[in-house]
């Protein structure tokens, strides 16, 4: 018995020490960025692990000011209420469709749209800039906000189909032997049941928005329309970059984001667990 203890328990604590290595890889980076927020340029330079002789809260708010960050942040909350809702609407109304109404070719479109999720969209950023062009939509939130649905859309309606195939169809009948028409069907019966599932494509997609830079700089030159990732350009000087402000602003824009995720986390892992049981 002691030698089958022993067995079970190596394992185990060689699984903590991985996990420990690869917490620590993880957090390492923020507790850089976390304590040089508060440095001066000079002690970035000595030594940027090392704790601050004086925390400088001046930083974050010359980092606010100078960046911009009111009116960047306004930006990009525009930009991910508007695409988080309409793939919530468009990507559960498809996802429905494809999981429980069985459309014809309903496999093949999975496959073309999964396909083309993957090919870079570098590949065709050129014809796509000269069609924005044409329909006045650079330099416009709509249009960015078209651009992140069209991305986001293939890994939204793939997790919530996967939802909606391990549910069982017996409450679905029962609305339906009720009068329940499609419509109802899925608001009131199918999206109470699968809401890990919206949270978790909600969580992801806004993320990804929140993130965004090199589409958002491309397609947007004005800067009272600029998201919060272009911020960092304000602390670029003629001959170099200021990195205390640089870290501040970054501390700034990572804070939010670290605090959602904290707060749901739990319901964020669960629905991309259950999730991906079965595609």
């Amino acid at each position: 018995m002691n030698w089958l203890i022993k067995r079970r328990t190596k394992p185990v604590f060689v699984n903590y020490v991985v996990l420990i290595a690869l917490c620590g890889f993880a957090l390492l980076p923020i507790y850089v960025l976390g304590i040089n927020a508060f440095k001066t340029d000079a002690e970035i330079g000595q030594d940027s692990f090392a704790l601050p002789a004086h925390f400088l809260l001046d930083n974050v708010t010359k980092a606010w000011t100078q960046g911009h960050f009111g009116r960047t942040m306004a930006n990009s909350l525009i930009l991910v209420a508007g695409t988080v809702l309409s793939i919530m609407v468009l990507g559960g109304m498809a996802a429905y469709s494809l999981a429980r109404l069985n459309p014809p070719g309903s496999n093949v479109f999975m496959i073309y749209m999964l396909t083309l999720s993957s090919v870079p969209v570098w590949i065709y950023i050129i014809p796509l800039f000269i069609l924005y062009k044409n329909l006045g939509l650079v330099n416009t939130r709509q249009g960015l906000v078209l651009l992140y649905i069209a991305l986001n859309s293939p890994f939204a309606i793939f997790l919530l189909r996967s939802f909606m195939l391990t549910l069982p169809r017996d409450f679905e009948d029962a609305a339906r032997v009720d009068g329940a028409n499609e419509i109802q069907v899925l608001t009131k019966v199918i999206v109470p049941l699968v809401w890990p599932g919206f949270l978790t494509v909600g969580l992801v997609v806004a993320l990804g928005v929140w993130n965004e830079f090199q589409l958002a700089y491309i397609f947007i030159s004005t800067d009272d329309l600029l998201p919060v990732t272009t911020s960092y350009y304000a602390f670029r000087t003629r001959f170099g970059q200021d990195w205390a402000l640089t870290s501040a602003g970054a501390f700034i824009m990572i804070a939010p984001v670290i605090l959602i995720f904290l707060a749901l986390q739990r319901r964020f892992i669960e629905g991309l667990t259950q999730g991906g049981i079965q595609a």
